[in-house]
């Protein structure tokens, strides 16, 4: 049970968030984030006389009869989507060595894209997850709505502190009735990624959003240090000031994050690189601004 002054912490860090979501979106997220997703089908407009380069198939027989002129039926598209954001607050989520902690990262993030999608029309959703799923909120519109699900990003706290990704990928895969927009927000320090990966991808449109702490990746030069892994509970005493074990580790997590990145690659999921120091949101805006290149090309 949190205490009120956590209560009160946790709620002006959500306002802070919204505060700078809301920017963010005003100044740059919003149209990338328009142009980046396809609605989900199209619907019936108008009609207009047939031009050169049209599809045959949309020729109206009916009318085109009646005006004695070949006619096309026009569509536009049906705007409104169905996102849905999962995010990993597993044991290693809490974990920050700079500026924030991943599951603060990842709190930004959904604030982020969650307001573009309510700036945009399209509901939102949250599934949080560790070792299981722990909570399913469905999409809706609102920023009440959105503001809840930031919150609870910030204060769950899971049973077990282990991860699966593979889990929520088919608690998503199961629960989901219509095609939506997936953003998984995890480290991916987890087994079986493969096929649950693939059959997310298969059913709805998935984003991966990796968020890393530089020290994952390079271990500094700190003498002998008690590591402690957040999920297990597992230590170990390492000395950090041996170039051999530096180097090794290094190579370690390079081949587990380019393992990831070719599952993500094998099943056509578009993936960014979240860190949790620096300019934090810099690779998520590369990443819509690429779909909306390619959306447009």
């Amino acid at each position: 049970m949190l205490t009120d002054e956590q209560i009160e912490e946790m709620m002006a860090r959500v306002r802070k968030l919204e505060l700078k979501a809301r920017r963010l979106v005003r100044e740059s997220f919003s149209g990338e984030y328009l142009s980046s997703f396809r609605g989900q089908g199209l619907d019936f407009d108008d009609f207009r006389e047939y031009q050169h380069g049209d599809e045959v198939r949309f020729i109206d027989w009916n009318v085109t009869a009646r005006m004695n002129a070949p006619f096309v039926r026009k569509f536009r598209e049906e705007r409104e989507l169905s996102v849905v954001i999962a995010v990993d607050v597993s044991g290693s989520a809490d974990y920050g060595s700079v500026m924030y902690s991943k599951r603060e990262l990842a709190a930004e993030i959904a604030a982020v894209l969650g307001f573009s999608a309510l700036h945009n029309g399209d509901k939102v959703g949250l599934l949080i997850f560790a070792h299981e799923p722990i909570l399913f909120i469905p999409p809706e519109k609102g920023s009440r709505h959105l503001l809840r699900m930031i919150r609870e990003i910030l204060v769950a706290k899971p049973d077990s502190p282990g991860t699966s990704v593979a889990d929520a990928c088919d608690f998503l895969v199961r629960t989901l009735r219509r095609k939506s927009v997936v953003f998984l927000i995890s480290d991916f320090f987890a087994d079986s990624l493969d096929k649950p990966v693939g059959k997310l991808a298969k059913k709805h449109e998935t984003i991966a959003l990796r968020v890393l702490d530089p020290l994952e990746s390079k271990l500094p030069k700190g003498g002998k240090v008690v590591m402690i892994d957040p999920e297990t509970g597992f230590e170990t005493l390492v000395n950090t000031s041996n170039p051999n074990l530096r180097m090794g580790y290094s190579k370690l997590m390079k081949r587990q994050q380019e393992g990831v990145a070719a599952i993500f690659k094998k099943h056509g999921v578009d993936a960014a690189d979240l860190q949790t120091h620096g300019d934090t949101l810099a690779a998520l805006h590369q990443l819509l601004k690429k779909r909306s290149r390619r959306r447009s090309g």
